[in-house]
């Protein structure tokens, strides 16, 4: 792969090459991206969508949107650093294309604010309700009708592979999505295949997928300008990552590691002795621990500590990066960045204490099992409402039920399937608050 090629300005349906010496450097096209992210009705039903715990009104805690605003300031960082390196290494970059650091910057923090976009109300409980409804609850009846490739990327609804749908799904007076640059794209690609074959190796790019069947064509568009190397047969979607993606990977992985670890502690799920034993691991050559004491409360001596780590596992990334580029480049490098840090081990102790005592507390788990209840409710009444219809024996309900999902447009001809994947787009869209005010809707609850 070839950064010329990675770093594409291109976007859907321009019929002329883009070039970054041309472009206005007071509205960049990768900083474009950003503002089209930001400004979208998709990423602000993330402010009430669940980080780690669903529901909460707790000031302490962090939502979907919260957190991608945090990577997105992590990734730009990354991005930063990575391209200072880059554009050392390829000065053709900056002296005959005029790239910048920035750019590199631009790229990472746009796709980090999305890096959640798809993903369901209720935190990845969500995505398992709904797959499970495919596999093992009343959506298995739909399994003979559809391909394997279909039925897999319902049985494994994946987050990733809808934010893909979401950032480039045209609609009527819409082409195009949000009509981002394919650079943009392809670092928002962790996942760069289809649902199956299901982890067809250990690689890291190969732990889940990120395209649905309905959007593989342009998909294998993006990857194609992009110059990704194809990691499957011929008439597979199976590429290798863009390298940016890893920066992506790794804001997300700093992030949720540091940050969900001081809301346990926040929220007193943790000891704050934890936080010194564990965090002083990662920043002992940085921290200043008369500094530490002087601070008077929790809160303040977690910010101190957190902003130190981040740092330091940034740092940590982008040496990873740097020293594997060519690597990077060729498709051999097979795992995340962090999982090459020298702090690989205190790392794993913070997740497993967050394991422990947020991600299997008893509140969690409480409100996911509301939450995988309110899905799957979802998912029974508008199934069948879609099934019905696509026969022609909709009853009275069902049509009531379908005026929700108006983009379905049954006035047009298409598969099953795709009224299914966009029916579950459709959920994944809800905010947990909407989601519940739907269930108690269809439970008769709300008059």
């Amino acid at each position: 792969m070839h950064w010329e090629q990675l770093l594409s300005l291109k976007k859907m349906g321009d019929s002329t090459k883009r070039l970054r010496i041309e472009e206005d450097e007071t509205r960049l096209a990768f900083e474009v991206d950003y503002d089209r992210i930001i400004f979208s009705s998709a990423f602000r039903s993330l402010q009430d969508k669940t980080q780690v715990i669903p529901l909460s009104k707790t000031d302490f805690v962090h939502t979907r949107l919260t957190h991608s605003l945090e990577v997105s300031v992590v990734g730009r960082s990354l991005g930063r650093q990575v391209g200072k390196a880059i554009l050392r290494l390829h000065p053709h970059l900056k002296d005959t294309l005029g790239y910048s650091i920035n750019d590199f910057g631009a790229i990472v923090a746009a796709a980090s604010l999305a890096h959640d976009i798809g993903n369901p109300p209720f935190g990845h409980s969500g995505e398992k309700a709904i797959g499970d409804y495919f596999l093992n609850g009343n959506g298995k009846r739909f399994k003979e009708l559809l391909t394997a490739k279909q039925y897999q990327d319902l049985v494994d609804f994946e987050g990733n592979a809808n934010g893909f749908k979401i950032l480039t799904q045209s609609r009527e007076g819409v082409e195009g999505g949000l009509r981002l640059t394919y650079a943009t794209l392809g670092a928002f690609m962790k996942y760069p295949k289809e649902s199956l074959p299901k982890k067809p190796s250990s690689e890291i790019s190969d732990k889940k997928f990120g395209v649905f069947q309905n959007d593989k064509d342009f998909f294998r568009e993006v990857a194609g300008e992009l110059g990704l190397l194809k990691k499957g047969l011929k008439e597979d979607t199976h590429f290798q990552r863009h390298p940016l993606a890893f920066l992506v990977e790794a804001a997300d992985d700093i992030c949720y590691t540091i940050i969900d670890f001081e809301d346990g502690i926040n929220l007193g799920w943790i000891d704050e002795s934890y936080a010194l034993e564990y965090l002083t691991k990662l920043v002992k050559d940085t921290l200043d621990i008369k500094k530490y004491h002087l601070l008077q409360t929790t809160s303040d001596r977690m910010n101190y500590l957190r902003s130190l780590a981040i740092s330091r596992l940034i740092q940590e990334a982008v040496n990873v990066f740097v020293e594997n580029e060519q690597q990077l480049l060729s498709g051999t490098f097979s795992v995340s960045l962090l999982d090459k840090s020298t702090f690989k081990a205190q790392i794993d102790d913070i997740i497993k204490l967050s394991i422990q005592k947020i991600y299997k507390s008893r509140e969690v788990i409480d409100k996911e099992i509301a939450g995988y209840k309110i899905l799957t409710t979802l998912l029974d009444a508008y199934s069948k409402a879609i099934e019905n219809k696509y026969q022609g024996k909709e009853l009275h309900y069902d049509n009531l039920l379908l005026e929700d999902l108006k983009t379905l447009d049954f006035n047009q001809e298409k598969s099953l399937y795709t009224y299914l994947i966009d029916c579950c787009s459709y959920i994944a869209g809800l905010t947990d608050g909407n989601a519940l005010l739907t269930f108690n809707k269809l439970s008769g609850k709300n008059v």
